[in-house]
């Protein structure tokens, strides 16, 4: 019984030490549209979109706006392009 609760303690770890945390970041857009992304895309420069950690909040007197979407892409003048 010891050797089983031995086997059973040490899978146990190793599963705890092989689950990565999940990362997730905001992205927001020139027109001041913010959204989730559980992974990160290569975003490309001329989409004019900024990155910030999953903490990052926006001042009162910014204008954001916060919109939601699954899947690969980004939000354009209220239309969510897929890439």
């Amino acid at each position: 019984m010891k050797g089983f609760t031995y086997t059973v303690f040490g899978a146990a770890c190793v599963l705890a030490l092989t689950v990565t945390p999940a990362s997730a970041v905001i992205v927001c857009n020139r027109e001041g549209e913010c959204w989730h992304v559980k992974e990160k895309h290569p975003y490309r420069g001329e989409w004019g979109l900024v990155v910030h950690p999953d903490n990052w909040k926006w001042k009162e007197s910014e204008k954001f706006k916060s919109r939601e979407h699954e899947g690969r892409g980004y939000w354009r003048n209220g239309v969510w392009v897929e890439f």
